[in-house]
This record gives C-alpha cells, structure tokens and sequence, in this order.
C-alpha cells in the first residue's frame, strides 16, 4: 500500500572541504555522525523521457530506511510529495496509475542508475529532537539506455525532519553559503544525472512562441488546459482536496474554448474532442457536486440549535455523504479507461495539428473580440429571460443555463485577454461574480431537492421529517435572497457585456 511523505530539502554543490560543521545554527544542539548507507537507485521512464520532463521521478531504491519504489511531484521549489510502496520488481500498480495520463501506453524502462554512498548527520536540538538530516552523497552515475555514459559528482543534502520549522533550511543554507558552498545547479540527482549522461541527439524543438494571431491565443489558452488536465490526474486520484473541481473547470474550459472560437476552429475536428470533454465533466461533476452538496447540508446542520434537530438526522445524512466514496471509485475507473486516455491523446493531436480556419491567421483584437460578444448576446438573452420568469422550477432551470453561459463567456475572456487586455479582464470579473451567484443558487436547487429525497426516507423509517422541512425552507429563504441580488448583480455585469 503505497503513502505519502513531504520532502523538504536544498542541495549544495560540494566542493571536496566535506560537511562543515553545523553545531549552533538556530536550535541545533548536536550534530550525530549516523555512518555511511549505500544506496542503489534505478529510475525509471518513458523513453522519451516524458516524466523527466515534467519534473517527475520513479525509482526502485534498495539500501537505507526507506527502500521501496518512490515517486516524486513537485510541490515548490525544494519541495516535493514522495509516494512510496513496497519493494518489488515491477513497477506497483498505485504508483503506475498515478504517471498515467503522461505514460498512455508506453512502456516505463530502466533509464538511469544511481548509486550513492551517503555519510548522514542528524542534526539535533538540546532534547534530542530530530530537526533535519545533512548528508555528504557521493554518487554515481550510469545510463541504462544507448552508449551507457557514467557520470560521477559529490553533493550535500540538507533535509528537514517531518513538521520541521522551514525557516531552519534558511539559517542553515547561510552557514553553508559562508563555508564556500552554494546551491546545486540541478533541482534533483536524475536531472543532473541525465543531463551528464545525455547521448548525443538533435537539439530540442523550440516551445511554442508568443501569440501573435487569432489562432495562437486561443491554442495556448487550450494548450494551459491540457496541461491542467494531465497535472490534476494524480492529485484527483489521490483524493486531494479541491482537485476535482479545478480539473472539472479545466474541462469546461478546455471545450467552451473549442465551441466558442467555431470561427478560428473547424469544428467538423474539434466536435468530436467537445462532445468527450462533456462526457468527462458529467464524469467528474457525479463526485464533485456530491461533495459541495454534503458539506453544503452539513454546515447547514450545524447552524441549527440542537432543539430543532429531531430524529436520526445526522446520521442519515452522514450515511448520505459517504456515497461519495463510491463515486470516487467510480471516477478512478474512468481515469483509467481507455476513453479518457484517448481524450487526452486527441487533445495532444489537435494541439500538434490544429485545424485552423482562415480567420485564424488574422490579428487577434477583432477576432477574438467578435467571439466572446457572440457569447455575450447569448448571455443577455438567457439572462434577461430567466429573471423575467415568476420563481419556481422554470425559472430555475433557466438559471441554471444562463449559468453555464455565463462560465462559457468568462472563459472566452479569459483566452482573449492577453490579446484584448482591461476589456476581457473587466469581463472576466464580472462574470466570475455572476457565476459565483449563480452557483450558490444551483446548489441551493439541488440541495431542496436532496432534502426533499432524505425526508421522504426519514418519514417510509417512521422518523421525523421536521427538521429537513426546515432545513428546506431556509434554502427557499436563501434562494429569494439570491435571486434579487442577481437581479443587481446582472445590471452591472450587462454594462460590462456592452462595452
């Protein structure tokens, strides 16, 4: 079973003078000598090194404390999560899952090996307190693919003890720095192993350049998506908090970009990539919107003085909330599918191969202006007729389209405004704001609707169903509320639609 470690720590070039002394810096106490552990690392990769490229490390490591397979996800500079699991031959199944949607089906080989003979200090404070481990490293270096180059080098690390105070790496890097040391020139021991080691081949293609036609900001903006979804792939399988959402809006975005700009886009190409992208928001949205709606009914809960909570009513809407970790389960299926995989490849091939229209090679002000003012009239018409309906379920479903619009038409802002400036940023906020409302109303409507499914089950168990009648009716309150601040909230966002 595979954890997670936070990895804080700074290496130093050495320069052959060995670990200076590090009694007295801050809170260091003592300084233990722990004696030299031999450690033997291979790394593993795409062959064309797709892991190493966004800064991501494999390995199988034997030797030392923590012998296993580890994968590495940068968090900061000098900051990186380590997965860890059990020692093994092949690659572990949670740890594969979590480099999927950059590995698609290559094969992940041995690449690099590297050995290291580390002399480790434990540096300590006056009650004997671990506050980090400072380790002299001699490593060596051997490609596993090609010619085998090898490479030799020695380094310092300095890792801070779990729950560690980072302003210690601070005032030990300033005695470091005093001794004649200074900062590795490579973030990690395989980055500058593979950079050593590197066989000779033709240069790297340039990235993409700036944008300077209709076509190139609304690519790079699609572009930062893709990136986004492929990112946030890990942190959802691993449950971390908020990731769903924000690869769900990276979707949304991704395919209103694709549905907006129709004109610099041939959407006989891109429609079909659109219409899975729909899928794998609905597939996302099925954990995402069960969460916001547990925590939504659960404050509301809490809010209530414990005289008007009557029956089992926690209870059952705990049992309710934790549904959702079948739909997690569910939504780790879909990651691995081979639909969602292929998602990712079409978007590649049409990011690689765009179908560019002729008004795509136009300067980019006018263009992408008349997109987004398309998207803007739309807005207008569905707002002004969903405020004009009498409240009620009409009305909230035209609400709830006007919401989706209004999303489609801060995303269309968001891709211009580099090309448009003040204009799309001003519009990018006022639709942030409509939609904020907007939101807060859709969740009350489902969350009138889930009340109504748990009374209904409160009431067939023989319970009381009283305080889901008043839980309902505070969202009733709360949706009145909503409705006449989006009337307000509208007046304004329409002036910005109009400029």
């Amino acid at each position: 079973m595979a954890d997670t470690k936070r990895e804080i720590e700074r290496k130093y070039e050495a320069d052959g003078s060995g670990l200076p002394d590090l009694t007295g810096v801050g809170p260091v106490a003592a300084v233990l000598d722990r004696g030299v552990v031999e450690l033997d690392a291979t790394y593993y990769d795409t062959a064309d090194e797709r892991l190493a490229a966004a800064s991501l490390t494999l390995r199988r490591r034997t030797g030392g404390a923590d012998a296993g397979w580890h994968l590495k996800f940068p968090v900061a500079p000098g900051v990186r999560d380590e997965i860890r699991a059990p020692l093994g031959d092949t690659v572990p199944e949670e740890i594969a899952a979590l480099v999927r949607s950059r590995v698609r089906d290559r094969a992940l080989v041995p690449l690099v090996r590297l050995r290291s003979a580390r002399d480790v200090r434990h540096l300590v404070d006056a009650n004997g307190t671990l506050l980090a481990e400072a380790s002299l490293d001699t490593v060596t270096a051997e490609r596993l693919t090609g010619p085998g180059a090898t490479a030799r080098w020695t380094e310092i690390e300095v890792e801070l003890a779990d729950g560690g105070d980072p302003a210690l790496l601070d005032r030990l890097e300033k005695r470091l720095r005093a001794a004649g040391l200074r900062p590795s020139a490579s973030p990690s021991k395989l980055a500058r192993a593979l950079a050593q080691t590197a066989p000779d081949r033709p240069a790297e293609p340039a990235g993409p350049a700036a944008p300077e036609t209709a076509g190139d900001h609304v690519l790079a903006y699609l572009r930062a998506q893709r990136d986004a979804l492929v990112a946030l792939d890990p942190a959802v399988r691993r449950g971390i908090p908020d990731s769903v959402h924000r690869m769900r809006v990276a979707t949304r975005r991704a395919r209103g970009t694709l549905r907006t700009f129709t004109g610099l886009l041939d959407r006989a190409v891109t429609g079909p990539v659109g219409a899975e992208l729909k899928w794998l928001a609905g597939e996302l949205g099925v954990d995402r919107d069960q969460e916001v709606l547990a925590d939504r009914l659960t404050t509301a809960l809490d809010a209530l003085p414990p005289a008007l909570v009557t029956g089992p009513v926690r209870e059952r809407l705990t049992a309710w909330a934790e549904a959702r970790h079948g739909a997690h389960a569910h939504l780790t299926g879909v990651l691995d599918s081979h639909r969602y995989l292929a998602l990712l490849d079409a978007l590649d091939a049409l990011l690689a191969d765009p179908p560019l229209r002729t008004a795509a090679g136009r300067k980019p002000k006018k263009a992408l202006a008349r997109a987004v003012r398309k998207d803007g009239r739309k807005l207008t018409a569905l707002m002004e007729h969903a405020l004009a309906l009498p409240p009620g379920e009409e009305r909230d479903r035209a609400l709830h389209e006007a919401r989706k619009k209004a999303k489609r038409t801060r995303y269309a802002a968001e891709a211009a405004t580099e090309a448009l400036g003040a204009p799309a940023r001003s519009l990018t906020k006022a639709m942030k704001g409509l939609t904020t409302l907007l939101g807060d109303h859709q969740d009350g409507v489902m969350a009138r609707r889930a009340l109504r499914e748990l009374a209904a089950v409160a009431h067939a168990a023989g319970e009381s169903a009283f305080t889901h009648g008043l839980l309902y009716g505070r969202e009733e309150s709360r949706a009145a509320r909503l409705e006449a601040e989006l009337a307000e909230r509208w007046k304004k966002a329409g002036t910005v639609l109009s400029r």
